[in-house]
């Protein structure tokens, strides 16, 4: 079982992990030290088990909003997937009309023939 160093408040602890979990050990005192150094900062030298309360429960706290925001944000998920699971089941038919091509054509010979009379009545006022 290996034993490594860590840093928390500017005090050293030895301590025993299993084999391969050096790396989370590690993130978790860096962890625990981010909370620590700010205590430090604001009241100076306390007590080793002090600091490690101080800093695990402000650790906890950020924890605890962290899972709050998950729950609300993993609910917010069940409803978009039941709502899309809704709209799958019951789709909504929409019709989009479809103009002939005889009907374009038509309306397309209608209004040349509009623009000819219009010109034939132009050219009788004109002259």
């Amino acid at each position: 079982m290996p034993e490594i160093r860590i840093s928390i408040g500017n005090r050293d602890f030895d301590v025993a992990c299993q084999q391969g979990e050096e790396h989370f050990l590690r993130a978790a005192a860096a962890m625990l030290d981010a909370e620590a150094q700010p205590l430090l900062a604001q009241l100076g030298r306390i007590p080793e088990t002090r600091m490690l309360l101080m800093a695990g429960l402000l650790l906890a706290d950020r924890t605890a909003a962290l899972e709050d925001q998950l729950r609300e944000a993993e609910g917010r998920a069940r409803e978009a997937g039941a709502e899309v699971a809704r709209l799958k089941a019951d789709p909504v038919t929409r019709e989009v009309p479809v103009i002939p091509a005889a009907v374009t054509e038509t309306l397309a010979e209608i209004a040349a023939r509009t623009e000819a009379l219009a010109a034939r009545i132009e050219d009788g006022v004109a002259g």
